[in-house]
């Protein structure tokens, strides 16, 4: 086993455009790291450079403390699993998986034994004798991960994996990937696009935007701290609400107004972010997760100076929570950033029409007791020590003064 450090690598594509711009990470031994970005931010292409599928034009890469940049993929001593799984449809599930160790000339007996054991980890016992066309989506990845397991390599590299399954298979696969990783203790590298599998698989998880990493951190750092507008607007399911606000001074408290919605910020939300005081009087974008919303008649703790107001446009009850969408008459923001996002997930449009429109729509995942309804005005309660706050210039998460922690922590 071996860590792999990106030391300043660049790779830039044949048309002159840089897919991967001075990436600077250090994975450590035996680590589960995510690279995780919207389509065409340079994760994937910082997976084949480990691989030695994409030529690196500046920096250093290393495999343990072997420097690769001109080792061929052969002779790195790496496993990759794919997206298409890249089994031979003629062979058997045992010659697929012992297809690599067949290639090196193992004796037959360490063959037969490495994936007796591989078999017997993934649960294909009985299904040895097959061919892939007789296996399930699921299945056929198992074989992919079997064939990658009994090269016992030093590093995994898997590039979107699961992404050709459905969703209730995605998520039994994605739980046992990470339960094979850790009982392995091999250093795998994770490419994905879905920020849910990112989240609940790494052991960290890298950000990537437009070739350049954001930050790099364990999943819940990410989501209680992102360094940006970006990283705060990719993680989390439903997105972050995002509006144009502004700080200021009320009876020495600090209230964020957005429109007519005003929100008073209490003791423990100055705490965590004295750097809040130095933007009194200044615009600043106010991030709200769906989930630190809530029907405010469910929320009697929760004071008046952190209410919003709005008008129900949509009620989706699903079962243990109900998604609710309002209106009120804030201003969303709508950044690069903002416009990236809604832009990946195929819904600029919707972006489009949030800066054309007076009001911001928002989305609250409230308790499945509330009892609101398509057309109600209601009084929504906010957790405004999850609030995020983050800096309309530059972006960045605004925190203690010195900002969020950046791409290398």
């Amino acid at each position: 086993m071996a860590g792999v450090t990106f030391e300043h690598v660049t790779n830039i594509s044949a048309a002159g455009t840089g897919a991967v711009d001075d990436m600077d990470l250090e994975i450590e031994d035996g680590e589960f790291m995510v690279l995780v970005g919207p389509s065409g931010c340079g994760k994937s292409t910082a997976l084949r450079m480990v691989a030695g599928l994409e030529d690196i034009s500046e920096g250093v890469l290393r495999i343990g403390e072997r420097v690769v940049n001109h080792v061929p993929p052969r002779d790195r001593d790496i496993a990759m699993v794919f997206q298409s799984y890249a089994l031979y449809p003629h062979l058997s599930v045992y010659d697929n998986i012992a297809f690599g160790l067949k290639l090196k000339k193992l004796p037959k007996a360490e063959i037969d034994k490495r994936v007796q054991d591989a078999a017997r980890v993934l649960g294909l016992e009985g299904y040895l004798d097959r061919k892939p066309r007789a296996l399930s989506g699921g299945q056929r990845q198992r074989v992919a991960m079997g064939r990658a397991i009994v090269r016992e390599p030093q590093a995994y590299l898997m590039d979107e994996p699961l992404s050709n399954l459905d969703a209730k298979l995605r998520v039994q696969m994605r739980a046992e990937i990470a339960r094979l990783q850790d009982d392995l203790g091999v250093t795998t590298i994770y490419v994905t696009h879905d920020q849910v599998e990112a989240m609940t698989m790494g052991d960290r998880v890298a950000v990537m935007r437009k070739g350049e990493l954001q930050q790099v951190a364990q999943p819940q750092e990410l989501y209680d701290r992102p360094v940006n507008l970006f990283v705060g607007g990719f993680i989390g399911s439903p997105a972050m609400n995002v509006l144009e606000a502004t700080l200021e001074s009320e009876d020495g408290r600090l209230v964020a107004v957005a429109g007519s919605q005003r929100i008073e910020l209490g003791d423990e939300t100055l705490g965590a972010r004295p750097a809040l005081r130095a933007f009194e009087g200044r615009p600043v974008i106010l991030g709200i997760r769906p989930e630190d919303l809530e029907d405010a008649s469910l929320a009697s703790e929760v004071g008046e100076g952190a209410h919003m107001r709005g008008k129900v446009l949509l009620r989706e009850a699903l079962g243990a929570e109900i998604m609710v969408h309002f209106t009120t008459d804030a201003t969303a923001a709508v950044t690069d950033e903002v416009r990236e996002l809604a832009r990946d997930a195929g819904a600029e449009e919707l972006a489009d029409k949030a800066e054309r429109e007076e009001g911001a729509t928002l989305v609250g995942r409230f308790g499945a007791r509330s009892r609101v309804r398509e057309g109600d005005t209601m009084d929504v309660a906010v957790d405004t020590r999850a609030l995020h706050f983050f800096d309309a210039e530059t972006g960045l998460g605004i925190y203690d003064g010195d900002g969020a922690k950046g791409a290398g922590s």
